[in-house]
């Protein structure tokens, strides 16, 4: 049997980690439903202080996800209060092809990634980068 799945990270401003990635990747913000949201916190399900404003949207504060525009696989960025502190155990492969790489490289470091290394195994190599928060992955 085969599952579906999300990827979840953690963020410390996971709206603007959101934005970041659905930028780098081609993806879209998906939309939060302001009315159900607003009516959570009328109904006393949520607090207002469950929520924020982002890009001058309601917005539940917790997290922000981003979504595939054609298969709809989703990445959910999620609140944690602490940074990130050790390597990943998980990391995205950003597969550009060799061609494109060192452009897509230089692209990122200047929308705020950071070149941590480069790597070569035989025929293939890559670019290790991390994110605004840190969050490992590659650029291949």
């Amino acid at each position: 049997m085969a599952y579906d799945f999300q990827l979840t990270i953690d963020a410390t401003a996971p709206h603007q980690l959101a934005d970041w990635w659905a930028e780098t990747l081609g993806w879209q913000v998906e939309p939060q439903d302001e009315e159900f949201i607003r009516r959570m916190v009328d109904q006393g399900h949520a607090t207002e202080a469950d929520t924020t404003t982002h890009r001058g949207a309601l917005v539940w504060r917790s997290g922000a996800a981003i979504v595939h525009p054609d298969s709809g696989q989703r990445v959910l960025f999620q609140s944690v209060p602490e940074g990130k502190t050790v390597k990943n155990r998980l990391h995205l492969d950003v597969r550009v092809g060799r061609e494109a790489a060192g452009a897509e490289v230089e692209r990122l470091t200047a929308r705020g990634a950071t070149v941590l290394h480069q790597g070569r195994q035989g025929p293939f190599s890559w670019v290790t980068m991390a994110d605004p928060e840190g969050n490992e992955f590659c650029v291949t």
